[in-house]
């Protein structure tokens, strides 16, 4: 796993939104020139869709070969196909329908209107057959895992003392969340961690705690956010507001 995480702090969310996209963009074209394609994994939030607007308005957007590029959610909400409460949904507009992006690449979370209904197990099973099969039998590689965190540390669906921050499974169903919707599906921290680099996006004071928390090495049980450790690197990019709490 990677060293120390890398903190790197922005004066306003708006600042952070710029670096976000500017710095995925580069991280993509990057992982092309590499080895000819580049896989990411997406987070919803504020943030997070906030930066993925960005990525499709910037001019340097054209730099990426989009058709080349595979990409993932870290977590889901567990509703119907097309619910504003999707993250797929929120980005539909502003990001995957501007770029030219090969949808065969683009691999969404099942919806409850899919071919498992309401079964949330099944439709965790689904997301992890269909991950193992990209790979060739395992996870496929994650040149970038971008993760929003909530205000008591959650990242993707999986909050503190859950059963889905213990399991070894490669996706999981989660019906109890505390934030509504309750039923969601979620990357476990064996997938999570397996990513080459872990982007922590952050913004806000009501944050703030969480972020220093988890950045001083607080238990991944109480933290999760803490428990997100890329191989290669882990960064925390934050804003001024969300970097109070850091020591």
């Amino acid at each position: 796993m990677s060293a120390d995480p890398i903190v790197v702090v922005h004066a306003d969310r708006d600042t952070l939104v710029q670096s976000v996209a500017a710095r995925l963009i580069a991280k993509l074209a990057d992982a092309q020139a590499a080895r000819g394609e580049a896989t990411a994994v997406l987070t919803g939030g504020t943030v997070g869709t906030l930066s993925l607007g960005a990525v499709a308005d910037s001019p340097l957007a054209s730099t990426v070969d989009w058709s080349r590029v595979n990409l993932w959610w870290g977590d889901e909400r567990f509703v119907r196909s097309g619910d504003a409460d999707r993250n797929d949904e929120q980005v539909r507009q502003i990001f995957l329908e501007k770029l030219p992006l090969d949808p065969k690449r683009i691999h969404h979370f099942p919806a409850t209107d899919g071919p498992d209904g309401d079964d949330a197990a099944a439709a965790a099973a689904r997301y992890a057959e269909e991950l193992l099969a990209d790979g060739n039998g395992k996870v496929p590689v994650f040149d970038v895992l971008m993760l929003g965190v909530g205000g008591e540390g959650h990242v993707a669906s999986i909050f503190p003392d859950s059963e889905a921050g213990r399991s070894q499974r490669t996706v999981v169903a989660v019906h109890d969340s505390p934030k509504p919707p309750p039923n969601r599906l979620s990357l476990t921290f064996p997938t999570i961690t397996s990513a080459e680099e872990i982007w922590l996006v952050v913004a806000g004071k009501d944050k703030a705690e969480a972020v220093g928390r988890a950045v001083n090495g607080a238990n991944p049980a109480d933290v999760p956010a803490a428990g997100a450790v890329g191989r290669t690197a882990t960064k925390w990019l934050v804003d001024r507001e969300a970097a109070a709490g850091l020591r």
